[in-house]
């Protein structure tokens, strides 16, 4: 891609550019040329760049238009990977047609989601002569979704807006490749994901997200292939979500729900043999018993969703002349058994019937992840039992993913672009460079055209006790309350554990005559859409709501975080990222949890300004950023706006501006 024939940034970006002549909310913004001139050059210099650019800078049209130059010039594919399926869909319905439109040279954009997203013709035709649905409301529902599968270009399950958001027989009948027949099926050519790939492979520009990427990432150079087409580069938005969905996707993992599915599978496969489908069903009950036994004893001292460690020792106890296995290890080992008897059982029809090939694969894929976590044999990963509903995962996660990244992505390709409104720490990018494997990429922090000091107030209350302290939920709650009476409302609460929402949301919305509405009590999309509609509202919010979401105006005037959001430690990976720092003879605390801690609260605090004409309060109500030497780490990487420790101020801010907005009425 070197000696590119790109246009100079400023001639589209700049006072009289393309921008200027076709967006009608044109701002010049020095950030976005600085950023699309920084991005360009690594494109042309074949080197990796990180930039942080704070939300108005505009960085989405600043990597957009050289990546777009990128792969035109340089006749190689360039990846757009996002955190979000939101930023995917604005890419590909907002930002990639305005260019398409006024940019000189054509270029062609194609989009790929997971494959779960879309819908498989061939499981949804044979779905009709099996027992998959439950009710006569989903059976109404399967036929809208049959009638659309005939009718739809894309099969994008996000397509049906009008149906229930959680359909329970979506998952037999989407299609996720475990149970994919490949050129085998005889919808291969009308296949949706056979369409997509095509269009994939004709796009310059391609735009996935992140899960999908490494998905990706994970199995090329294996007997699998790959799943996205060739690419010489790849932008990465969201960057600063990278580290955990790359452990996830070069770990392993088995869940119950798998083994379930296998069962399930097994036992409507289409064989015409009555001996071997005896067969195959004594194996299949095998199967389920020795399942329900493994994980029943898995759940035994874990009666609580959450994340537990696993060591070797739950499953063999190791003496002096030999090791014998636990209760737990004598259920895996009945397990295993009875799905190689399964495998087996199955393995007859390979040649004949294609779903039974891929089961076959399917089985060995779960038998080798179950040994993999149990044996426990490799020391650079954590294992680890994730409790989550009815759902009970084992996994194992490699601790430090920077090593895997360097060969198998940053080593690979010339160019890759990390970007986020949250990547630095501290002023410099060191974390996120070390965390990720990059040490030598280049770095640029993106001005933001926002004017934060006369934009917002950070609010520090001065008499707040330790977070520890068993009085901290009451005190933060009532100081809540006084801010939410300034303020008429009109705040995200953001707490860093559903126990602390949840307990805050209790007292304070019990105290106060506003509209108060709490995570978990409907959809993310609909608590959202409930808040901007509802006048006054306050949106009591954990993780999810620490990131991507977007209300501009005066509907969000004020967003209160309890707490500094460090990881918990008790968490297995994080447990065991803290302790292989420190014996690499790093500091965790301060190479890892406090960076870290820095990069959510500045997501966090993120939320409230989102435009130029935005004004708000920031109130976080952790003592530690006054009282402990690392709160001044957190503050100075915090948007360079005025702070105060006097409630009184709080108050005068907002009269400031109401009477700003009469004059100006």
């Amino acid at each position: 891609m070197k000696n590119l024939t790109a246009p100079n940034m400023d001639s589209i970006f700049g006072n009289g550019g393309l921008l200027e002549k076709h967006h009608e909310n044109y701002e010049y913004r020095p950030g976005q040329i600085e950023m699309a001139d920084a991005v360009l050059g690594a494109f042309e210099q074949k080197r990796h760049l990180i930039v942080e650019a704070g939300t108005g800078t505009g960085k989405t049209l600043a990597y957009l238009v050289p990546s777009v130059a990128a792969a035109v010039a340089g006749k190689k594919r360039v990846i757009i990977s996002t955190g979000t399926k939101n930023l995917q869909e604005q890419l590909m319905e907002k930002d990639i047609p305005f260019l398409q439109e006024i940019l000189p040279r054509k270029f062609k954009a194609a989009y790929m989601k997971g494959r779960s997203n879309y819908a498989c013709l061939y499981k949804i035709d044979k779905a009709q002569d099996q027992p998959i649905l439950e009710g006569l409301d989903e059976m109404d529902y399967f036929e809208e979704v049959r009638h659309w599968a005939e009718e739809t270009e894309t099969g994008d399950r996000a397509e049906l807006t009008h149906l229930p958001e959680r359909l329970p027989f979506w998952s037999r009948i989407n299609a996720k490749s475990e149970s994919c027949i490949g050129q085998k099926c005889p919808d291969y050519e009308a296949c949706f994901i056979t369409k997509m790939r095509q269009k994939a492979e004709e796009a310059d520009v391609l735009v996935v997200n992140h899960h999908l990427f490494f998905a990706d990432l994970n199995v090329r150079g294996n007997e699998y292939g790959k799943v996205l087409p060739d690419y010489g580069a790849v932008v990465f938005d969201e960057a600063h979500l990278l580290e955990d969905i790359a452990a996830d996707y070069f770990g392993f993992q088995v869940s119950n729900f798998q083994i379930d599915e296998v069962a399930r599978d097994a036992a409507t496969l289409p064989i015409p043999d009555a001996v071997a489908v005896s067969g195959i069903n004594r194996a299949i009950a095998r199967v389920t018993g020795f399942s329900d036994i493994f994980w029943a004893r898995f759940k035994q001292g874990r009666g609580k969703d959450g994340r537990y460690p696993l060591e070797r020792k739950d499953f063999v106890n190791d003496g002096q002349l030999e090791s014998t296995p636990t209760p737990l290890g004598e259920a895996y080992f009945h397990l295993d058994n009875g799905l190689e008897r399964l495998e087996q059982a199955v393995a007859q029809f390979d040649d004949e019937i294609p779903e039974a090939e891929s089961l076959v694969r399917r089985i060995l894929q779960i038998r080798f992840n179950l040994e993999f976590v149990t044996k426990q044999s490799e020391s650079n990963y954590v294992y680890w039992v994730e409790r989550r509903g009815r759902g009970m995962f084992l996994r194992a996660s490699p601790i430090d993913v920077s090593a895997i990244l360097q060969e198998k992505l940053f080593e690979d390709i010339n160019t890759a672009v990390l970007t986020s409104a949250t990547l630095s720490s501290g002023g410099n990018f060191n974390f996120i460079k070390n965390r990720l494997g990059v040490p030598d990429a280049d770095s640029l922090l993106a001005p933001s055209t926002f004017d934060y000091a006369s934009q917002s107030l950070i609010y520090l209350p001065r008499s707040m006790p330790e977070p520890r302290n068993p009085q901290f939920a009451d005190m933060a709650a009532a100081e809540i309350v006084k801010l939410l009476e300034i303020t008429d409302g009109r705040a995200f609460v953001l707490a860093t554990s559903y126990y602390s929402m949840n307990a805050l949301f209790e007292i304070v919305s019990s105290r106060v005559n506003f509209p108060c509405f709490v995570q978990g009590s409907m959809s993310k999309s609909g608590l959202l859409e409930s808040f901007k509609k509802t006048p006054n509202a306050v949106l009591f919010g954990t993780s999810s709501f620490w990131q991507g979401v977007d209300v501009p105006g005066e509907q969000l005037s004020m967003v209160i975080i309890d707490k500094l959001p460090f990881a918990v430690p008790t968490d297995p990976l994080v447990a065991a990222r803290t302790r292989f720092i420190d014996e690499s003879g790093g500091r965790s605390f301060f190479d890892y949890s406090v960076p870290n801690a820095i990069i959510a609260l500045k997501q966090g605090v993120g939320r409230l300004i989102r435009s130029t004409t935005d004004v708000g309060v920031i109130a976080l109500l952790d003592p530690r950023l006054r009282t402990k030497g690392y709160g001044k780490d957190f503050l100075n990487s915090l948007p360079a706006g005025l702070k105060t420790t006097d409630l009184e101020d709080v108050r005068k801010f907002f009269e400031r501006e109401a009477g700003a907005a009469s004059l100006s009425g």
